[in-house]
């Protein structure tokens, strides 16, 4: 084996309260910003994940300062930049290096990134990112598996996106933050952390107006200054935890949110059966009893998002009666349905939409984690499993979610991280 796995023994519902980390997708493009500045950024509630560390270790390697203040604080100073061109083996293993192109080529007018990893779910083409480079007058071009991007200088533009994507909105957004003259990104993503972003960037002295809206507007600015800045709560990891909740029969307080990010989650866990309670920064969700059956489509914010798509399927494979679940933004997001269904699950996905019949209860079985999502939503099926469920390849979901198994453990789950047969036995033995 010599991988690590996660094994479960199932069947307690889980209560309590869980702290909710910042998001680590607004934390992406944030610490890739924050090399525009030639002063210091110090930027906290960063959450402690594995792409986050191979992040702070590629804009390190580029000769930025960078220091750890503690396990969720980092201070960035990109003065002492050397070289606009990142290493291959820095950044293979992160969807989320592409930031790096929009920073640099803010800051110099001059960028070399290879082309991005990440998780296996579909095709994430960068085909908009670089029509709005080109857009603002940057040359781009794609050799040897990375991409050149450079340019004299920067030009504001009209730029419209043929589709909502979030990654190209951020690129755009931050490359245009110091392009000279009035840059408009029509049809732009609304999502939180594109919000949080522009936030950032507008204490580092930027100008730019109606983030969250689909009408995003920048007037460029010729130099950043420092700033100190808090990273968004993770709207996915609360949702995670608010469906296992759900899931389990439980009853969790999820802490450190903005409720208003949670509404499409929310409003679906109300629908069909839980009750859920909204605070100032907290949201309780209780099950106390099976949950009935919805349709979900998948939708860019503020609809249903698909990073929630393989729990809340999960969640209605226990649920009565036949659910839909649409999924609209990538392709193939239902390779974990094979997984459920070693556990039980009645579940039939044509294309891109799943017919899901509920049943009472999954048992427990051998999976693997075909995703960092789905890794989360067959932890929540192993925790409302009966018996004992081993989940292989866990890399996925160490890359996203910040101490899992300790979290869900202070919940009252039975959860260890183990790296061997051994181990697995041990464990199960001391709970037969």
């Amino acid at each position: 084996m010599g991988m690590e796995c996660y094994v479960i023994k199932g069947g307690n519902p889980l209560a309590g309260e869980v702290e909710i980390a910042g998001a680590k997708n607004a934390a992406l493009p944030i610490i890739s910003a924050a090399i525009m500045s030639d002063e210091s950024v110090t930027l906290e509630n960063l959450p402690d994940v594995n792409d986050i560390n191979v992040l702070l270790d590629a804009v390190a390697g580029i000769g930025a300062h960078v220091e750890r203040i503690d396990r969720h604080t980092v201070k960035i100073n990109g003065s002492t930049i050397q070289d606009c061109c990142v290493e291959y083996d820095l950044i293979k293993k992160i969807r989320a290096s592409y930031y790096l192109l929009g920073a640099l080529l803010g800051k110099y007018n001059n960028a070399a990134v290879p082309l991005p990893g990440g998780c296996n779910i579909g095709s994430r083409p960068i085909d908009q990112h670089l029509k709005g480079f080109k857009a603002i007058g940057v040359n781009v071009s794609i050799e040897h598996g990375t991409i050149f991007a450079k340019c004299d200088h920067m030009r504001g533009a009209h730029i419209f996106m043929d589709v909502v994507s979030v990654g190209a909105t951020i690129n755009i957004m931050m490359a245009a933050s110091r392009a000279v003259g009035k840059t408009i990104i029509e049809n732009a993503a609304k999502e939180p952390h594109v919000v949080d972003v522009a936030n950032f960037l507008n204490s580092m002295g930027a100008d730019i107006k109606g983030a969250g809206t689909d009408v995003i507007r920048i007037n460029g600015v010729r130099s950043f200054h420092g700033c100190s800045y808090a990273i968004v709560p993770d709207m996915i990891e609360a949702g995670t935890f608010m469906i296992a909740a759900a899931a389990t029969k439980g009853d969790i307080v999820v802490k450190n949110v903005i409720p208003k990010h949670m509404e499409a989650v929310s409003a679906k866990l109300t629908e069909i059966g839980c009750e859920v309670d909204e605070f100032d920064d907290s949201i309780r969700v209780v099950a106390a009893r099976r949950l009935s059956r919805t349709h979900v489509k998948t939708q860019p914010y503020p609809g249903f998002p698909t990073d929630m798509q393989p729990q809340m399927t999960t969640l209605l494979a226990l649920s009565t009666g036949t659910s839909i679940v649409t999924e609209s933004i990538f392709e193939n997001r239902f390779k974990y349905v094979d997984e459920l269904a070693r556990m039980g699950a009645s579940i039939k996905v044509e294309g891109n939409t799943a017919i899901i019949d509920g049943i009472e209860g999954f048992t427990g079985a051998r999976i693997s984690s075909p995703d960092l999502r789905a890794g989360a939503a067959l932890v929540i099926a192993g925790l409302q499993a009966e018996g004992v469920t081993v989940i292989e390849d866990i890399a996925y979901i160490l890359r996203g979610y910040e101490n899992f198994d300790g979290k869900l453990r202070s919940l009252g789950a039975e959860i260890k991280k183990v790296e061997s047969e051994r181990e697995i036995e041990k464990f199960t033995f001391a709970i037969i």
